[in-house]
């Protein structure tokens, strides 16, 4: 956890979890690097802490996030991975 907050107790971090995922479900509109930046910011964890998590090279995660890498769907999925989601194509 980001060490500029207080370390909060394991049902506060699950809270901010489930808050994270109900708030990317609700705007589909988001960009996907808009999308990774709440889920790790609102989860208070730094990039590196999410980098190891997911098993995403640091720089990458960082690349995405400022929008100078869209990143693969391989990486994308290991990123929503640690929350439980997916990205996913369907066709119509």
């Amino acid at each position: 956890m980001d060490k500029r907050y207080k370390t909060l107790p394991l049902s506060e971090q699950l809270r901010l979890r489930q808050q994270a995922i109900e708030d990317v479900l609700a705007h589909p509109e988001w960009p996907l690097p808009q999308v990774l930046h709440h889920l790790r910011s609102t989860m208070r964890l730094t990039t590196a802490e999410m980098a190891k998590l997911s098993g995403v090279a640091h720089r990458t995660l960082q690349d995405i996030e400022n929008g100078r890498s869209e990143g693969s769907v391989h990486t994308i999925n290991k990123v929503l991975g640690v929350l439980g989601l997916k990205l996913s194509v369907a066709r119509r």
